[in-house]
């Protein structure tokens, strides 16, 4: 499975995901700058993504904590997720998201992704 993120640099990254885990860890796990502070637990919202829009059906609704979260969050649109609420399935193999702005993390040079 993949999924393909696209960086406010409009650099675009096709990462291999594994089914059962969270994008956010995907997109983390490969290197890309996302802060994704609390690890997961839905108690941020610095793993903000916008889902493509033909990708939004697919995917399970949003938990009142992830809206919660999402209304502290800048720059959200009707298409924004926490990426750590999205579960890799099969469903969802080709999944494309952004990266918003407010989650790019800084990382030194050796963490970044070579050619993603």
């Amino acid at each position: 499975m993949h999924i393909t993120v696209h960086l406010p640099d409009g650099t675009t990254h096709r990462l291999e995901a594994l089914e059962g885990w969270r994008v956010m860890e995907v997109i983390r796990d490969w290197g890309l700058p996302i802060k994704g502070e609390c690890g997961g637990a839905c108690a941020c919202a610095t793993c903000h993504v916008r889902v493509k829009e033909e990708w939004l059906d697919k995917l399970f609704p949003q938990s009142d904590e992830e809206l919660e979260m999402l209304d502290g969050a800048f720059n959200v649109e009707d298409h924004s997720r926490l990426s750590c609420q999205i579960i890799m399935t099969p469903e969802l193999d080709g999944l494309e998201v952004e990266l918003a702005e407010d989650s790019l993390a800084d990382l030194p040079p050796e963490r970044l992704v070579v050619g993603g």
